[in-house]
């Protein structure tokens, strides 16, 4: 047993089936001659059936063999063909199909596209759409020409950049070398019934809440700032943003640190004062903010909300009563209306 994790820690990880564990620890039954990873899904023997094992070598030693179920011998093999596909996406000059990257490493395509998500919290897709944006940081802070940073960065061409520069940088190049500098902002990705979702925040409050987001995109968003995995200091904010998700109207006083026009942030405000089960208008929402006429840039501000859930766009609609568009999936916006009693 390593000496990094004690006995009652490794049980209490196999109790919960925590991934993070995985490779770290190996825990060998018993009663059945067997020795699993943490994350198996098989039923869970008695803690005094248990033996824990640094890893599966000497489990093995000790006259037990692999899980038929969670396969713990594989776990090697799972992290190294992440780690080249990392390297792959890192040194690719173009973007790389899924199923290009999957076979380089050796994987089925929706197989690995699991497989590397859990690992890293993102999609590859996301990842390089990350590593493009941090380039573009790097080359932005380092190149005079915004546009010579552009092909530097990776971008085919000005227009392909300007089309996503918004999404991927969360504000225009001429704002870039704001990007959090100063800044500590702590992460998680939490599960939610509605998906994986990316809870970060500073000293003062909710910076970013977004569904399949990791930590590369929050990297993109703000390449100044230090991001750090969030631990117990994250841990009671993170919980309660989950608890918005599953029942709305639980927690309306979060903490936020956003920042935007004062045109947005009268939007944010006003979509914060809407009540659970109630929905507002475009133009409602206009009229809230000062400027009854903005109804389309009323929309765009709902669409530039930092915070998913929390600052609720999910509760705006068209003046003719149908949805409108989110961006997180008009499913998962019918999914929390639906939750707060709305029915579309």
């Amino acid at each position: 047993m390593s000496k990094a994790i004690s006995d009652d820690e490794a049980w209490q990880a196999f109790e919960r089936r925590d991934r993070a564990y995985d490779g770290r620890v190996i825990a060998g039954v018993t009663s059945t001659g067997i020795y699993c990873k943490p994350s198996c899904p098989a039923r869970h023997p008695r803690r005094d059936n248990v033996r824990f094992f640094p890893d599966a070598e000497t489990a093995r030693a000790a006259g037990f063999r692999a899980c038929l179920r969670c396969r713990p011998d594989e776990i090697g093999r799972e992290r190294i063909a992440v780690a080249r596909a990392v390297a792959l996406l890192e040194t690719a000059e173009d973007a790389m199909p899924m199923a290009q990257l999957a076979a380089q490493v050796g994987y089925a395509p929706h197989h690995f596209a699991r497989l590397f998500k859990r690992a890293t919290g993102v999609t590859p897709a996301a990842f390089a759409r990350g590593l493009r944006a941090r380039r573009m940081a790097e080359m932005l802070n380092e190149e005079a020409n915004v546009t010579d940073a552009i092909y530097e960065a990776g971008y085919s061409a000005p227009s392909r950049f300007y089309e996503t520069a918004r999404d991927r940088l969360g504000m225009t190049p001429s704002a870039w070398r704001n990007g959090g500098a100063g800044v500590t902002i702590r992460w998680t990705v939490a599960e939610t019934s509605l998906g994986p979702l990316l809870i970060a925040a500073t000293d003062k409050g909710l910076c970013r809440v977004a569904f399949d987001e990791g930590a590369f995109d929050l990297a993109a968003r703000f390449p100044k700032a230090e991001v750090v995995a969030g631990g117990a200091a994250l841990a009671d904010l993170a919980a309660r943003v989950v608890g918005e998700v599953e029942q709305p109207g639980r927690h309306t006083d979060l903490p936020l640190d956003v920042r935007g026009t004062a045109f947005q942030e009268a939007v944010w405000q006003a979509l914060r004062a809407i009540p659970p089960g109630e929905t507002r208008s475009y133009a409602q929402l206009a009229v809230a903010a000062g400027n009854p006429r903005a109804v389309r840039a009323a929309g765009t501000a709902c669409g530039a909300n930092n915070v998913a859930v929390i600052i609720p766009c999910h509760r705006a609609q068209r003046s003719d009563g149908t949805m409108g568009g989110y961006a997180y999936g008009i499913d998962r916006k019918v999914a929390l209306r639906k939750r707060e009693g709305v029915a579309d």
